[in-house]
């Protein structure tokens, strides 16, 4: 929560606006920070946005406009970059990546999601949803299409995004990313993927920090709203996986600052 109100002043700062005027006084103090908890168990427990606003005494369409707002804005994509540099320096790496590890995984959705496809390999239907992770599980670039895109032509805009960000190195993926038309797409953009096989005689084996990326798809898998899709829109539901890295990285920031002061 602070680290949102934290980044909400850097935008205030910056000249983007994170709130409208309007008729009614825009939330602030201790409503906004029971909007922002609310937000958060919307993603960890999967509650509807009628629900959640009755629990915490604040009207369903204020929260939506506001999470709506922040999304557009780009708040979630803003404060999990910076934590993510942060967590990087200190563990005393560099604050951007080399290498990135890409992977897919595909999700059920209900009928009223943006997009739905099936997914004949692992037999479901719905989305997918296509992350490109650090050697620390979190991710520099997220995307989501129907879970009958191949993962060669849903990881493309995975990469722009990388490429678009600066990142020029290796992206690591299974044997899943093999092609000449992927190999091509991504050496216009800069990045070169590597296909590494994972595993033998249908056994998961680890290998570099290729298996990064599957931790990172079973922590979102603890939050509830990102198990079965219900949202509308794409940018919604990557708003909501943002969301769960941003719960992680400040609770492992916050972790190791407290371990710091105790040394």
């Amino acid at each position: 929560m602070d680290e949102v109100l934290t980044e909400l002043a850097a935008m205030e700062a910056d000249g983007t606006k994170p709130t409208r005027s309007g008729p009614q006084p825009a939330l602030a103090g201790p409503a906004l920070r029971k909007a922002i908890m609310a937000i958060w168990c919307l993603c960890f427990r999967g509650m509807r946005w009628r629900a959640i606003g009755q629990l915490c005494d604040i009207p369903f369409n204020t929260l939506f406009t506001l999470f709506s707002r922040w999304t557009r804005l780009g708040l979630w994509r803003r404060l999990l970059d910076r934590l993510r540099r942060t967590w990087r320096l200190a563990r005393g790496d560099a604050a951007e990546p080399t290498a990135v590890v890409i992977d897919g995984r595909s999700c059920r959705s209900a009928p009223s999601c943006f997009g739905r496809g099936f997914d004949g390999g692992k037999k479901i239907n719905g989305v997918k949803v296509h992350l490109g992770v650090d050697k620390y599980g979190i991710p520099l670039a997220i995307d989501v299409s129907p879970a009958n895109v191949h993962d060669t032509k849903g990881i493309i805009p995975v990469l722009r995004e990388l490429s678009g960000k600066g990142f020029r190195g290796s992206a690591l993926g299974d044997l899943g990313y093999r092609g000449k038309r992927l190999a091509e797409a991504s050496r216009k953009l800069g990045i070169t993927v590597k296909p590494v096989a994972r595993g033998r005689d249908g056994k998961f084996l680890p290998a570099g920090i290729r298996w990064v990326v599957e931790r990172s798809f079973s922590w979102i898998a603890n939050y509830r709203r990102l198990n079965s899709i219900f949202e509308r829109t794409k940018e919604h539901l990557v708003a909501f996986i943002e969301i769960a890295f941003v719960s992680i990285l400040s609770r492992r920031i916050k972790r190791l600052v407290a371990e710091e002061a105790s040394a």
